[in-house]
């Protein structure tokens, strides 16, 4: 009934004159047609799977339940008003299976699957950042030189 009115079939034929106006199409192409559009291209044969590794680092603050604990991570992010940096913490819980981490010590979490309805993280050990470093003296004695230090002074 709606497209049988006299004005909408004088707009279907009428095609415009002026390339400005709608570019150079008539309006036949501005109705749906009953040609079914060709179907979309199919996706590639293989794509990868991008998984997101998801690192936190914390430090423990409970670790009384077995094989459980409960790690504090703080992070930085800008206050929404004052666009300050304000320090935001979280507690997560963590699947420590050997019950070797106390409180206070820091730990990396990665994410793992479900291990419970609370914990998806496996509570990994942070090498101390005070720990000696190794690197340094097996170099010099690679080398076989001598120290400034060390040597004679003539």
């Amino acid at each position: 009934m709606f497209l049988t009115s006299p004005s909408i079939l004088q707009l279907k034929s009428f095609s415009l004159t002026t390339p400005f106006l709608h570019g150079s199409t008539p309006f036949s192409h501005l109705f749906k047609s009953s040609a079914v559009s060709p179907p979309p291209p199919p996706p590639p044969p293989f794509l990868p799977v991008i998984k997101a590794m998801r690192t936190l680092q914390g430090k423990v603050v409970c670790a009384t339940s077995d094989k459980t604990v409960a790690v504090e991570v703080v992070r930085l992010a800008p206050h929404p008003k004052y666009k300050r940096r304000v320090r935001k913490k979280k507690k997560y819980q963590a699947h420590d299976p050997s019950n070797q981490f106390e409180v206070g010590d820091i730990v990396q979490l990665e994410k793992s699957k479900p291990i419970s309805k609370n914990k998806s993280f496996v509570a990994v050990p942070v090498p101390s950042r005070n720990s000696p470093k190794t690197k340094e003296n097996t170099s010099q004695q690679e080398l076989g030189l001598p120290l400034e230090s060390e040597q004679p002074v003539s």
